[in-house]
């Protein structure tokens, strides 16, 4: 019954996480790129461009692109197709359309297309951070990439790019030089920011301590700081005195707990404090 109601807990708190990240998206899209008509990063971009040359809006558009992919995706994926995915690609089509009715927007929010694009660019790119980092993706051209991976032998980063360069492309012909321009570096800016945010997500420190007494450290690692770590003897190779070696790896806020203790308790101990971003294991991330 607890491990029932510890999956449920999870659960619920995994779908509030990606509500959230999913809400961040749609005020990015609908706030800052659907105004300025910048038309990189997938369905939402390939919305802009045919929301200019069709009798329908861009949220419209996405909502139906949304969907028809959804339908190739069970028709093509069957279970492989992620409960999340779905979730997520729903959740945005129905928030676009939903914010263009409510809240619409005839022109951009400040009138500085600098300004917005960093915006267009760092709040999707956030929310897909976040939802790579449950096991989640924001459905569109994801979805394609699937299929693509499933049935074909293509390089689908690649593929994936070069759909979205003909995006860009198009909007330079449908709009003016300056949105071409600015979807562009936003098409440049998009991945480098994903990445950037998944790494401070899941940065971590990794610690390397040699000290003469590692049972005050143990202790404020397992019983402060809730971690554990490894102990193994040394020798080191000048004087060849016997040194005990303490590894372990925390978040960044215990980081500087423990290395204040150490300062402040063995100030004679070597500490080698290390970035990591992908540390897999109990008391942190799981795979995949």
């Amino acid at each position: 019954m607890q491990k029932n109601l510890g999956k449920i807990k999870r659960t619920v708190e995994e779908y509030v996480v990606l509500t959230v990240a999913t809400l961040i998206l749609v005020v990015g899209v609908y706030v800052f790129k659907f105004p300025n008509n910048f038309s990189f990063g997938g369905v939402t971009g390939l919305a802009v461009v045919l929301g200019a040359v069709l009798p329908t809006s861009p949220g419209n558009l996405t909502f139906i692109i949304n969907m028809l992919l959804l339908v190739l995706g069970f028709i093509f994926l069957g279970k492989g197709f992620g409960l999340k995915t779905v979730y997520v690609s729903v959740l945005t089509s129905v928030g676009l359309s939903f914010a263009e009715r409510v809240f619409p927007m005839d022109a951009p929010l400040t009138g500085q297309p600098v300004l917005e694009l960093i915006y267009a660019i760092v709040l999707p790119a956030f929310s897909a951070a976040i939802l790579f980092n449950i096991g989640a993706s924001g459905g569109g051209t994801d979805i394609v990439a699937m299929i693509l991976k499933k049935y074909t032998k293509l390089n689908i980063g690649a593929a994936l790019f070069l759909v979205d360069l003909g995006i860009v492309v198009a909007s330079c012909l449908v709009f003016d030089a300056q949105t071409g321009l600015c979807s562009m570096c936003g098409l440049l800016a998009k991945s480098l920011v994903v990445d950037n945010v998944i790494e401070s997500i899941n940065l971590c420190k990794y610690f390397t301590i040699i000290c003469n007494d590692p049972e005050p450290i143990c202790e404020f690692i397992t019983k402060e700081l809730n971690r554990s770590a490894t102990v193994y003897q040394a020798e080191g190779a000048y004087q060849h005195n016997q040194k005990t070696v303490i590894l372990t790896v925390m978040k960044r806020s215990q980081a500087v707990e423990l290395r204040n203790y150490i300062r402040m308790n063995q100030p004679s101990a070597f500490i080698a404090i290390t970035n990591s971003s992908e540390i897999i294991g109990k008391g942190f991330r799981g795979f995949n």
